[in-house]
């Protein structure tokens, strides 16, 4: 009599069924494959997932020991309907593959222990495959390393290259000269798999449809497949220095602040420039103060102490991971790293809870971490959430920022009630303030404070002309040009049909405007405007780098928005015609009244199938 055998999908990715024919311990069986493991093996290898193949390679090569006449090979059941597939998790195919072994009377086999005991529970006759402990062996990915090697670029149809030397030389070289093969790159993915399942410092942190997450050791290697990508690719990143704090600028001062339980600490600086590395100093040294540290990472690749435990997304999702470390109430969290609104949001949370925290976060400049946070944290709590600000480049430190909340006239304007909540970055090291970050009418202004140059206009006059112009469109129906005299006084430049409109009756609407702006405004005829200003105001603006913009209409505003972000101010253009100057929003649009000039002008320029451009101010 033949001894049947239904193996399920664990077991067929592990490889398991074939090496027990090959043993001898199989051989003259008849397998039984329901079909509900196909379905499943398919749809993990159609979202590009590793084991999905590993599966689908193990059927091909029980196919192979059918035609040797080793096996017979069964395939039954019927496929899994999309309810079926949406209850997966749950159990529903489980126990499809299971009912195909009671129907067929065959044993079941598995290297799932939940799956052998419901079995056993069921009546069924069960093998269990106990996890292979495979022997670790040298990672087929680690013969691109060298001693010096940061990443690893691997891709199917190009020769291997690799980012070698320090953190402060780091060079892109190629590798050999031989093209990847797809063979040989699915090699190395299907041993990044296998490893980070079998060894007990690899893990896989993220699967999705065309791209995983491995974690191994001090690897973290990232594979993208079609559809996600245009081919097989395969990144892997290291550390190539171990760094303590004691090694950078300013040590000192950061131990200092650090020894502090309540510090809102943000580690910024572009790719490459040692964020990563400067943080697992920093949790390093404060857990060899005694505080109690936790790190929140999507992937989890600090190489940190054990004594630190890393907490990855709960569920996919940073802000549940909070909830249970407010429950835990850690002295410091690392969070590595912000980029998406909801993780400014969950850092500011946890930050305002009392936790404190260290962020990292991808800049150009120190100033920009700060502005990462403007319309996603309320402007009056920033202090509050960040008080130092950490710029790295080339692996050190190259500048320290002060946080500090402060209510003053800012800089460039004189009047007293012009003074309003200002926050202010300063230089650590020379304790000047480099910049100053204030609302001016409803908009957030992002300005850097410095010496001016002799004759040159303040840059706050800018945002000063810009407001008033907005606010002046309101009633004038043709162009408005405005001349600011100091800060507190500005002429305004209008057509002769229009001054009635602005001024209002009995001076309303004017007074209106300066009571919003507090400046005084002088509203005289275009005619009366100066030579030089007609001009400077006719001439074609300089010559700098500018962006197609996206124009959209709601009930009550004409929106403009581009690549740029909040607080940036920009020039808008029709074709190369200046149109106005104007600040980007929180929500980074640019929103111009319906029925104002700008507006008319705008839509007209659309109507005509002219370009509307975006360039820095």
């Amino acid at each position: 009599m033949t001894v049947k055998y239904v193996p399920d999908t664990s077991v067929l990715i592990d490889g398991r069924i074939t090496k027990l024919i090959d043993d001898g311990e199989l051989r003259g069986a008849t397998i039984i494959i329901p079909e509900a493991v196909i379905s499943e093996l398919e749809a993990q290898a159609n979202q590009g997932r590793e084991i999905g193949f590993k599966g689908l390679n193990e059927l091909k090569a029980l196919a192979e020991r059918q035609r040797s006449g080793q096996v017979d090979l069964l395939y039954v059941g019927r496929r899994p309907t999309a309810d079926e597939i949406k209850l997966a998790s749950v159990g529903e195919i489980d126990a499809m593959i299971r009912a195909v072994a009671s129907e067929n009377g065959a044993t079941f086999i598995t290297s799932d222990i939940v799956q052998s005991e419901v079995a056993r529970a069921k009546g069924l006759d069960v093998t269990y495959l106990y996890p292979e402990k495979k022997a670790e062996r040298p990672l087929l990915l680690q013969r691109f390393f060298t001693r010096d090697t940061m990443s690893v670029f691997l891709k199917e149809g190009v020769p291997p290259r690799a980012k070698r030397g320090s953190i402060s030389d780091l060079r892109l070289v190629t590798i050999r000269k031989t093209r990847m093969s797809e063979k040989e790159i699915r090699a190395i993915a299907t041993d990044v798999i296998e490893q980070a399942k079998s060894r007990s410092d690899g893990f896989i942190e993220l699967e999705r449809r065309g791209a995983t997450i491995v974690q191994l050791g001090m690897i973290r290697i990232a594979i993208a497949r079609p559809p996600f990508s245009d081919g097989i690719e395969i990144t892997a990143v290291r550390p190539i220095a171990t760094v303590k704090l004691d090694d950078y600028k300013f040590a000192d001062e950061l131990k200092s602040r650090l020894s502090e339980p309540t510090r809102g600490i943000m580690i910024a600086g572009p790719p490459g420039s040692g964020k990563s590395t400067l943080a697992q100093s920093v949790a390093e040294f404060l857990a060899g103060q005694g505080f109690i540290v936790k790190t929140m990472e999507s992937p989890r690749d600090l190489q940190v102490p054990d004594n630190i435990t890393q907490y990855a997304a709960l569920e996919g999702d940073m802000a549940k991971t909070a909830d249970i470390l407010l429950l835990v109430r850690p002295d410091y969290t690392i969070y590595d790293e912000l980029r998406k609104t909801s993780d400014f949001r969950t850092f500011a949370d946890m930050r305002l809870a009392g936790v404190g925290m260290v962020g990292v976060v991808h800049t150009t400049r120190g100033i920009d971490a700060l502005q990462r946070l403007i319309g996603r944290v309320e402007f009056g709590i920033i202090p509050q959430v960040v008080d130092t600000i950490i710029f790295l480049k080339k692996g050190e430190i190259e500048s320290v920022y002060d946080v500090h909340f402060a209510v003053k006239v800012p800089s460039g304007m004189t009047e007293a009630d012009l003074a309003r909540p200002v926050i202010e970055v300063r230089n650590f090291e020379t304790n000047k303030v480099e910049h100053e970050i204030y609302l001016f009418s409803r908009q957030v202004v992002v300005m850097a404070v410095g010496p001016r140059e002799r004759g040159k206009a303040k840059p706050t006059w800018k945002f000063a002309a810009r407001e008033i112009e907005k606010e002046i469109d309101k009633y004038a129906k043709e162009p408005v040009s405005v001349e600011i005299l100091s800060d507190t006084r500005a002429n305004v430049y209008v057509s002769d049909k229009d001054i009635s409109h602005v001024i209002g009756k009995g001076g309303k609407n004017i007074e209106k405007v300066e009571d919003v702006l507090g400046i005084d405004i002088d509203v005289l005829q275009t005619t009366e405007e100066p030579q030089r200003k007609v001009k400077d105001r006719e001439k074609a603006p300089p010559q700098k780098a500018t962006a197609s913009a996206e124009v959209e209409l709601s009930d009550r505003h004409v929106i403009v928005t581009s690549d740029a972000r909040p607080g940036d101010i920009v020039d808008v253009l029709i074709d190369d015609e200046y149109l106005f100057t104007a600040t980007i929003g929180r929500s980074g649009e640019i929103k111009v009244t319906k029925g104002t000039n700008i507006a008319n002008r705008i839509l007209d320029a659309l109507d005509r199938g002219a370009r509307i451009m975006m360039r820095s101010a």
